[in-house]
């Protein structure tokens, strides 16, 4: 769980970062939690997107993608919201 000066931290370094899924009509599968998982090991911090026809807000599809992979949810702004987890392997980045 992180507490608020870390999440200030990664909400700061995540104002870089484009998204790089996008939820929509599909929803969210078990296929793309594992892809979203898999991003999560490689980079720790990702963006997501919840597109308007995907029957989610980006708060729900924060809260659903946080407990399938694991992660906790930075920050949820408007239609993006910021995921991160600590890599098993490559760690990256170094909380305060």
């Amino acid at each position: 769980m992180l507490n608020s000066k870390e999440r200030a931290y990664l909400r700061g370094l995540a104002m870089k970062l484009d998204p790089i899924f996008q939820i929509g009509k599909g929803g969210i599968s078990e296929e793309s939690a594992i892809q979203i998982s898999n991003a999560l090991e490689a980079r720790e911090l990702i963006k997501v997107r919840v597109l308007d026809n995907s029957g989610y807000t980006a708060k729900e599809a924060a809260e659903e993608l946080s407990e399938l992979c694991s992660a906790d949810v930075v920050t949820v702004i408007g239609t993006k919201f910021v995921l991160y987890r600590e890599s098993e392997k490559k760690k990256r980045i170094e909380l305060p």
